[in-house]
């Protein structure tokens, strides 16, 4: 394993040789950073496949969610690198267009990874959980557990980022809708007029964010006793902040991922319910894509009726309710990542 540094990025080349003396064809990760498990385990993914199928990975990440001009740069490294494909998870969706464009015309395979571009069509494909069903899923068994008293909910949003990246859209308005909240553009979170939205807060989907939103929405509203949060590290972050408060006990916190320590999370009872995605799978597939169109022209297909490649989700708690499909902790455990 060959460890460079880059202006304002850092790149790990895992090299793969199908045989001694054979070029190999290049692919390209670049994630939101290279620290948060679900990172962690989609790189694995990434290097496994390519490993199997004789390929050079070179993965490279932001310094912190958020971090777009690093992603430029990396975009910008791997066309210069003769790279025939990219699997990006873009932490400013829109932003990183004009780049995707120019390693597209470039001759390069754009994959997004979880995070759909803005628009979706910027990239040849993206390889997702159905972020919006993950969201809706969280929110319909929300509502159902807190059944009559959902009327009177109090939810406090703790969303990811100003920018509105599209991953943190379609969770956030995928939970409205699925507990039974009017939307209003659902292309952008923080225009709903139902009161029983306490405020959206951002968390840069880390602990202290979490946190520090969970706080800054209480000082709002003491009596918020429903948390959307984006992902199980803002969860947990929240959850410290009720705790802090002595309200540990009376307020539902919901999520997205279905890593094993938010998994774990659920178990204990810190996190009620979270819909679970598959990193490892979408970053082994997007390899096996690029591998394919590198040999034969051939651009990935999509999920028939979407527009995108679902890679699956699954609701994980161990209070399950009617109507609503779920798995409980154990199995998740066996599913889970990080």
């Amino acid at each position: 394993m060959k460890l460079t540094h880059l202006i304002g990025a850092s790149a790990i080349a895992v090299t793969a040789m199908a045989g001694s003396g054979m070029a190999s064809t290049t692919v390209c990760l670049i994630t939101k950073t290279d620290t948060n498990p679900f990172f962690v385990k989609m790189k694995e993914g990434a290097t496994a496949k390519a490993e199997e199928l004789g390929m050079t990975l070179k993965a490279y990440a932001g310094k912190v969610d958020g971090d777009n001009e690093t992603q430029v740069q990396a975009i910008e490294t791997c066309i210069a690198d003769g790279a025939k494909g990219i699997l990006l998870t873009a932490s400013d969706t829109a932003s990183i267009v004009p780049s995707v464009k120019q390693a597209r015309d470039a001759g390069l395979l754009v994959i997004a990874l979880d995070t759909p571009l803005d628009p979706t069509d910027a990239a040849d494909a993206t390889f997702a959980t159905d972020n919006f069903l993950a969201g809706e899923l969280i929110g319909k068994w929300a509502a159902a557990t807190l059944g009559a008293d959902a009327a009177n909910a109090r939810i406090a949003m703790l969303d990811i980022a100003i920018s509105q990246p599209t991953v943190g859209v379609l969770r956030d308005q995928g939970f409205l809708q699925g507990f039974g909240i009017d939307l209003g553009d659902p292309n952008k979170w923080g225009d709903e007029t139902d009161p029983r939205i306490v405020g959206n807060d951002v968390t840069a989907g880390n602990e202290e964010g979490g946190r520090r939103a969970m706080e800054n929405l209480l000082a709002k509203d003491s009596s918020i006793n429903v948390v959307y949060t984006i992902n199980e590290p803002a969860a947990a972050g929240a959850y410290e902040a009720l705790k802090a408060i002595g309200r540990e006990n009376d307020v539902l916190i919901v999520s997205v991922d279905g890593g094993c320590p938010g998994v774990q999370n659920v178990k204990d009872g810190v996190i009620g319910a979270t819909s679970q995605q598959y990193p490892l799978l979408m970053a082994s597939l997007g390899v096996e894509a690029v591998k394919k169109w590198a040999d034969t022209g051939e651009k990935p297909e999509t999920t028939p009726g979407k527009d995108f490649f679902d890679t699956g989700v699954a609701l994980v708690t161990d209070s399950p309710v009617a109507g609503v499909d779920s798995i409980d902790t154990a199995e998740g455990a066996a599913l889970c990542w990080g």
